[in-house]
C-alpha cells in the first residue's frame, strides 16, 4: 500500500518513548491557528511511499530504536487510516513498538464501518498521543475550524479499550490558557481509565516562516510565545482538577 508522506525523522525523541523513527503523513482537515506545520495541510500532496519502503528505512537504524519504535504523525495521519493500519500490522509482526500521534478528528462513533476501521488499527497500535485542543465546543471550532465532539468520543473509545494514551495540550496565551478551560480538561481526563502521561506544550512561533514561504497570513501575528514556566503552571492547573475529580469519584 502507498501513502502520502510529508517527511520522516530518523531520531525523534519527543514523539513517544525512547528514540523513534517518525513518519509525518501529508494532509489535515484542521486549521489550528497555532499550527506550525501548514505545509502538511494539503491532501494529495507529499511523496508517495510504500509501507515496505518505510520499514526498510526503519531497519537501517534499528539498533538505535531498542527502547523506541515507530511513530506516525502528520498532518492528520488518520486521513490515511488504512495505510497506517498496514504499516502497524507489519511493524508489529517484527516486534516494533507502534505509536500514533493524532487529533482524533476523523473518528465517527455513529458510523459502524468507520468504527470497525479504528478497531482494526488499534489492535496493532501500542500507544496513542492524543491532542486535545479545547473542551469548549464553540471555541474549539473557532480555533481549529472543526467541532470537537468526535475527538472527545475518540478519547472515550480509547478509554473503553484500555489503550494507553498520552494527552497533549498546546497552551496559547489568550486562547487556550484560561484557568477554567484547563480545569475542564483535568475533569474530563479524570473520566478516562487509560491516561498515562500529560504533555503541556508551550506555544511557539517557529512555524511563522513557513506561512510566509507559502504566502499564507500568519493567524497569530503578535501573540507572544508562552514561557516554559507558564506551561508548567498550566499543567499543574489541569492536574489539580484531575486529582480533585478523582477524589470525588471514590
Amino acid at each position: 500500500m502507498m501513502g502520502r508522506v510529508h517527511s520522516t525523522e530518523s531520531f525523534g525523541t519527543v514523539d513517544g518513548p525512547g528514540v523513534r523513527f517518525v513518519i509525518f503523513l501529508q494532509g489535515c482537515p484542521m486549521r489550528c491557528l497555532f499550527c506550525h506545520n501548514p505545509d502538511t495541510w494539503e491532501t494529495g500532496a507529499g511523496e508517495l511511499r510504500s509501507v515496505d519502503e518505510l520499514l526498510a528505512a526503519y531497519r537501517r537504524n534499528r539498533s538505535f530504536y531498542k527502547s523506541g519504535g515507530i511513530t506516525v504523525t502528520g498532518g492528520e495521519p488518520l486521513l490515511q487510516i488504512e495505510f497506517v493500519t498496514e504499516l502497524f500490522q507489519k511493524a508489529k509482526a517484527e516486534g516494533i513498538h507502534t505509536c500514533l500521534d493524532t487529533s482524533g478528528v476523523t473518528f465517527d462513533p455513529g458510523n459502524p464501518e468507520r468504527v470497525a476501521q479504528f478497531e482494526r488499527l488499534h489492535e496493532v497500535c501500542d500507544l496513542v498521543l492524543l491532542d486535545i485542543k479545547l473542551l469548549d465546543g464553540r471555541r474549539h471550532r473557532e480555533l481549529t475550524g472543526c467541532k470537537n465532539e468526535q475527538i472527545l468520543a475518540y478519547a472515550r473509545f480509547l478509554s473503553e479499550r484500555k489503550k494507553p494514551v498520552w494527552i497533549r495540550r498546546v497552551v496559547v496565551p489568550g486562547l487556550t490558557d484560561g484557568e477554567e478551560e484547563l480545569a475542564a480538561l483535568g475533569r474530563f481526563l479524570a473520566e478516562l481509565s487509560n491516561v498515562q502521561a500529560l504533555d503541556v506544550l508551550p506555544y511557539h512561533t517557529m512555524g511563522e516562516p513557513k506561512y510566509k514561504k507559502l504566502g499564507i497570513p500568519y493567524p497569530l501575528e503578535g501573540v507572544p510565545q508562552l514561557p516554559k514556566e507558564e506551561a508548567v503552571k498550566a499543567r499543574e492547573t489541569i492536574l489539580a482538577a484531575y486529582r480533585a475529580a478523582r477524589r470525588e469519584q471514590r
